[in-house]
């Protein structure tokens, strides 16, 4: 099936290099001793048919895909980021393709998909509603979106630190991130159905960042 839907224009190109660097340090870390490998797998679990993966980031859930899924598209815009992605996507156990394209603007077929992950990236899209509708017009119907993203916390305390933070230094910091997103919320308003989910702080042990509130689960177009 051919990735273009029609032509556009040139991607934008997102470059946030000194970020880029440190959670290409930082994920492979969390990965490793964080138990993040662990919520990659289960978020990926049982996956198959053809998946769409926005936001791949250095590509680490690349090589925990299963083996029922038959092609991943992966979009990054961060340049350095996309470098990585497309190593690891020499290394994965499925085939993947690997598109510098925001998840904004996907140049792909209406309807072509049989899921879509969203791994850690809503809270960094400029656009969250269109990134969402874009995620529900390239999905089939029925289709299922895995989603594992940190989000608004559910304590006042923390809340008012994260909504200061996003006004201010968080997302000059860590390239776009946004700590009060409520990823919930806004598949509900996308027209996604909610499934199964479960939230829990990352990391589990030490002291609550603005980060750690976290949700898994499932929607569907």
């Amino acid at each position: 099936m051919p990735l273009s839907h029609s032509p556009g224009p040139t991607p934008p190109q997102v470059h946030h290099p000194l970020f880029a660097r440190f959670y290409a340090r930082l994920s492979v870390s969390a990965d490793a001793k964080g138990g993040l490998a662990a919520l990659r797998a289960e978020l990926l679990s049982g996956l198959s048919g053809r998946v769409l993966e926005i936001g791949a980031g250095n590509g680490l859930n690349f090589g925990r895909y299963p083996a029922g899924v038959t092609e991943v598209v992966a979009v990054e815009p961060e340049t350095r980021l996309r470098r990585l992605a497309e190593e690891a996507a020499t290394r994965a156990p499925v085939p993947v393709t690997v598109l510098p394209d925001t998840a904004e603007a996907l140049p792909l077929p209406d309807a072509s998909f049989d899921a879509a992950v969203a791994s850690l990236v809503l809270c960094t899209v400029r656009d969250l509603p269109g990134a969402l509708a874009e995620l529900r017009r390239v999905l089939r119907p029925g289709g299922e979106l895995r989603f594992l993203e940190h989000g608004v916390a559910d304590t006042p305390g923390l809340a008012r630190v994260q909504r200061g933070l996003d006004r201010t230094v968080w997302p000059r910091l860590f390239g776009g991130c946004h700590t009060a997103r409520d990823p919930l919320a806004a598949l509900g308003a996308a027209g996604f159905a909610l499934g199964p989910y479960r939230s829990f702080d990352f990391p589990e042990k030490g002291p609550r960042l603005p980060s750690s509130p976290c949700v898994l689960g499932r929607a569907t177009r």
